[in-house]
């Protein structure tokens, strides 16, 4: 993924005792967690895109004890703090932090057999074309009857639908053109064409949405 600079509103993790802290990972894990009790697989492999700072991993892993969750991260200084959470935890159902740029092609040949995965607030901070190539990769790692769950801010039928929406994605795309919010239907088209059957899409907190889709068993 290229390191692309967005507005400091878009990425907020301050260093706190060793591990980076990001308010909006705090506000939404508990809710995150909920729904991955409703929609995730009970047992299996688990690979998070994108992982951020680790607070969201260590979340998954303590409410989903049954999935062994693979948290990646192409950036070294946020792969650290997911470890040390990660230490802190002491759970052992998270293995070490793995360097993954989640929008390159070509990545779902090491990553094969995936029972769930999970990606959460990226895909307005890439381009389209990145994200399709990011949608088509998951589809290709998900075992047969598995899950990717894809939580973030969206247009809605092409409309943005609140003042913060506006506000936030005319931050985003007057930095940079290529990135801001993606369309919710455009979206869902883009993993039907990767071959995902749509589950559910899911209206959550703070106007975000979850698009629960799954692999034809």
């Amino acid at each position: 993924m290229p390191v692309r600079s967005v507005p400091g509103a878009a990425s907020v993790a301050a260093p706190q005792d060793g591990k980076l802290f990001a308010p909006a990972a705090a506000r939404n894990a508990e809710v995150l967690c909920d729904l991955l009790a409703e929609v995730a697989p009970e047992q299996g492999k688990a690979l998070e895109l994108a992982s951020g700072t680790g607070q969201h991993a260590v979340a998954y892993a303590a409410r989903l004890p049954g999935l062994c969750w693979q948290p990646t991260e192409v950036d070294e200084i946020r792969r650290a703090s997911i470890q040390a959470y990660a230490a802190e935890s002491g759970l052992s159902n998270i293995s070490p932090p793995l360097p993954l740029d989640a929008t390159a092609p070509g990545w779902s040949a090491d990553h094969a057999g995936q029972d769930l995965i999970m990606l959460v607030n990226l895909l307005h901070l890439i381009s389209e074309s990145e994200a399709r190539t990011l949608i088509r990769e998951a589809a290709a790692a998900l075992a047969p009857g598995g899950r990717f769950v894809i939580y973030g801010p969206f247009m809605r039928g092409g409309e943005l639908t609140s003042d913060g929406d506006r506000n936030f994605h005319a931050a985003l795309s007057g930095h940079d053109p290529a990135i801001g919010y993606k369309d919710d239907f455009d979206t869902i088209t883009w993993l039907q064409a990767a071959g995902l059957e749509l589950v559910q899409a899911v209206e959550m907190p703070a106007n975000n949405l979850a698009l629960v889709t799954g692999k034809p068993a």
